[in-house]
């Protein structure tokens, strides 16, 4: 009976032996494999958020390129980049014409209407002029002026900064400023619309006929004239005498903030007074090239010279110069025709 009765607790404390140790395990399984979910969840919300980082992160290194920079000029694309001519010019389109006869001395595909970029700023400048707005009186530069085509231009004409409109009429036409001129259309009465409609007023009234214009700046490649056009534009623009002095000043320091800033003109035969240039103005976007048109004497004859998409920084400077050297060499070319 009594070893009976041993047995019987022996076989009880087994089963509740096997039984407790097969709960622990039971337990333990549990326990790791809740762990091992937990981490992997862990993991699973860390990873998304640092690709998706990554990502982020790429796409705004690509987008942040200028999306024009490879994009051709639209001279290229009409088939006009190349061409040869006699003088061996780097630019797509040139005209030469002489002021006082209007005759044509010289032309290179003067047929095409193309953009101009910031040769613009001489129409911006003579539509504050003929508008008598007071020069004397202070335009601060907004975020509007500078958010106007992001990423498209640089400038150390920072938001905030304090300038008279003749300072930023100055810096727009010697320094080619995109955010003063930008500041000079928003300050006329009514704003940017109404200064973009009086720029065209003014072209239809000069007979730019193939010319249209879209912005202040010339950032904008909607803003388009022929070399014709232009010739009237110079002449136009050549009657003030604040756009002549303020487009062939070599520099000009201005306080930008706390700091005094140099700006120097973007024609560098301005700056080495290489020519006697009475008035200039250079342009550049990717979808115009390189671009000049100046007012200069050269062996006593007055000219005025076009030269649209040219190929390079210097180039149309270059073929500013053999423009000169052409008429030293030939002082009474033959005229091709009048305008």
């Amino acid at each position: 009976m009594i070893l009976r009765s041993n047995l019987l607790r022996k076989m009880i404390v087994g089963i509740l032996s096997s039984s407790l140790l097969l709960g622990a395990q039971v337990s333990f399984a549990q326990s790791t494999s809740n762990k091992q979910t937990t981490q992997q969840a862990a993991k699973k919300k860390v990873a998304p958020k640092t690709q998706k980082q990554v990502r982020t992160s790429t796409t705004r290194a690509k987008s942040s390129k200028a999306p024009d920079e490879k994009r051709p000029s639209f001279a290229a694309a009409m088939g006009l980049r190349g061409n040869q001519d006699d003088l061996n010019l780097k630019s797509s389109v040139a005209l030469i014409v002489d002021r006082q006869t209007h005759e044509v001395l010289f032309e290179k595909n003067a047929h095409a209407a193309l953009p101009i970029a910031s040769i613009t700023k001489l129409m911006t400048s003579l539509v504050i002029l003929e508008a008598q707005l007071p020069l004397e009186e202070t335009i601060v530069i907004e975020q509007s002026d500078v958010n106007a085509y992001p990423g498209r231009t640089r400038s150390r004409v920072t938001q905030g900064a304090k300038m008279t409109r003749e300072q930023a009429m100055l810096l727009s036409l010697m320094s080619s400023e995109n955010r003063a001129s930008q500041a000079l259309g928003r300050n006329f009465p009514g704003g940017i619309p109404a200064f973009v409609d009086a720029m065209n007023a003014k072209a239809k009234l000069l007979g730019m006929s193939q010319s249209k214009f879209a912005d202040p700046t010339g950032l904008s490649s909607d803003n388009v004239s022929s070399p014709e056009d232009l010739t009237r534009l110079v002449e136009a623009a050549y009657q003030y005498q604040v756009i002549r002095e303020f487009s062939t000043r070599p520099d000009y320091s201005i306080m930008i903030g706390k700091r005094e800033q140099k700006f120097v003109n973007t024609n560098r035969l301005v700056r080495a007074s290489d020519m006697d240039i009475g008035l200039q103005k250079t342009g550049y976007i990717s979808a115009a090239g390189r671009c000049l048109v100046m007012q200069a004497k050269v062996v006593g004859r007055d000219v005025v010279m076009v030269f649209l998409d040219s190929v390079g920084t210097q180039s149309r400077f270059a073929d500013a110069v053999r423009v000169r050297e052409w008429l030293e060499a030939n002082p009474n070319p033959e005229s091709i025709r009048k305008l």
